[in-house]
């Protein structure tokens, strides 16, 4: 008999040793995870958290087969830090992202970092990244650590945003490469990639597949058929400008149609995966999570390149870029069937460094224990138990009013400045919207909150991966 015929015979004896006898309990496969991230989405943004107009019928049927969690928070109310957040488990300053990263920065998350996909990926799944990355200064600068770098396998990306807008992308790249010119719209395309992948993987591993999209960041562009669908809101003609490119000398307001059709536009695509997904029959055995990475430009515009992003944040304070409720509370939906009660709803307090804990318990992965881990294992509030948090939701970012911290300790939210010496103090459960600062009536409560920020930010600061 053939060498390679006694190899195959002794491979499938081993194999049947391992299995264990006829009818012996196997270990429970670990669920699919998809993982999928809006880009400047806010609060307000969707039908099933208010907005009167905009149409989300994907992502509605999502929240009423599983569950919407409102008062859920970016780690950063910008967009890099948010998504090395997502992905370490760790509050963003830790990993040396501090803002968003432009093209050819050389702050990127380092090779000491751990992902949610590295942890996967030795666990046995098969990952994929089809979306935006932006957590280093560019997928070809070789002396950054890139996707495959931090547990993806296989990837199609984009560094910040699409160039030169959502159509006809340019700076796409698969695997490492430049993908040149693809045509389509930008959340189609990601679409188009992530259902392909998914759809030609073996059955027999588990995956977790990150679907970041580039909607709804300007620039932005749709198909005809979604701008079609609300051109009673929009006057004149979209002004050619590109992402990267000098200012349009006729730059004006059109209203709000080209941001709402932006954003149906991502729904459907959603939809078009949510429904491949129950074709081939992984419904039950897929968590699914979608996510924005941080509050959305409304029409407070504060860069010429801002104008006709019309985001809403539901009426909550701020916009992108504020540590106040509208640049860091956003909407979140998961559907888990057998664990996630379908149409319900937690108002308990869960932020994106939660993810990874939380996701990787539900692979069945430790979290590293040779370094801080911020985020919590929210199991309990997806199963609608009790939960509570083991210490306060915590950021950092020098936003645009003027602040660099705050913190959310059950009901009550402190914000303040580098130097400490601007502080506001707001009661959520009374005042959502932070109107009415109770700092002066409350001088116990804020000594208290200041003494747990200052050990915080220390703690951070003295975190020995975060880059010199």
């Amino acid at each position: 008999m053939r060498a390679r015929t006694w190899r195959a015979l002794l491979a499938a004896a081993t194999l049947s040793l391992l299995a264990g006898p006829p009818g012996a309990d196997a270990a429970p496969r670990p669920p699919n995870i998809v993982l999928i991230v809006a880009d400047d989405l806010g609060y307000g943004d969707l039908s099933s958290y208010g907005h009167h107009t905009i149409k989300t019928p994907a992502l509605d049927r999502l929240a009423r087969e599983g569950m919407r969690l409102t008062s859920y928070y970016a780690a950063s109310p910008l967009c890099s830090p948010s998504r090395a957040a997502m992905l370490t488990g760790r509050t963003p300053f830790r990993t040396g992202i501090e803002s968003w990263i432009p093209e050819t920065s050389d702050v990127q998350l380092g090779p000491r970092e751990v992902t949610l996909a590295t942890l996967l990926r030795a666990k046995g799944y098969e990952t994929y990244l089809s979306g935006k990355w932006h957590v280093n200064g560019g997928l070809g600068v070789a002396r950054h650590t890139q996707p495959r770098d931090h547990g993806f396998d296989h990837s199609l990306a984009f560094h910040a945003f699409a160039i030169p807008s959502h159509r006809d992308p340019e700076n796409f790249h698969r695997d490492g490469q430049p993908a040149g010119r693809l045509q389509g719209y930008a959340a189609q395309i990601v679409t188009d990639e992530a259902m392909r992948w998914v759809g030609a993987r073996p059955a027999a591993r588990p995956f977790f597949l990150y679907l970041a999209y580039a909607e709804p960041h300007g620039t932005v562009a749709s198909p005809e058929f979604f701008t079609d669908l609300y051109r009673a809101f929009t006057r004149g003609t979209p002004e050619p400008f590109v992402n990267g490119g000098a200012v349009p000398r006729n730059l004006a307001a059109r209203g709000p149609g080209e941001y709402y059709a932006n954003v149906t536009h991502m729904d459907f695509q959603i939809g078009r995966l949510l429904e491949q997904i129950d074709r081939l029959g992984l419904r039950d055995d897929t968590v699914v999570l979608f996510t924005s990475d941080n509050g959305p430009v409304t029409e407070d515009w504060r860069h010429w390149y801002e104008v006709n992003l019309y985001g809403s944040t539901g009426g909550l304070r701020g916009r992108k870029a504020d540590l106040y409720e509208g640049g860091i509370r956003v909407p979140a939906l998961v559907r888990w069937p057998g664990h996630v009660a379908p149409g319900t709803t937690s108002d308990a307090a869960v932020i994106g460094y939660d993810l990874l804990p939380t996701l990787a318990a539900a692979a069945g992965v430790a979290v590293p224990t040779d370094r801080p881990i911020d985020g919590e294992d929210v199991t309990a509030v997806l199963g609608g138990q009790p939960f509570a948090r083991g210490r306060p939701l915590y950021w950092e970012f020098e936003d645009d009013q003027g602040f660099h911290y705050a913190l959310r300790d059950g009901d009550s939210k402190l914000i303040a400045d580098k130097s400490l010496s601007k502080v506001r103090l707001f009661d959520l459960r009374q005042d959502r919207f932070e109107v009415e600062d109770v700092s002066a009536a409350r001088p116990e409560q804020v000594k208290s909150l200041l003494a747990t920020l200052r050990a915080r930010a220390a703690d951070v600061a003295a975190d020995p991966l975060r880059p010199r």
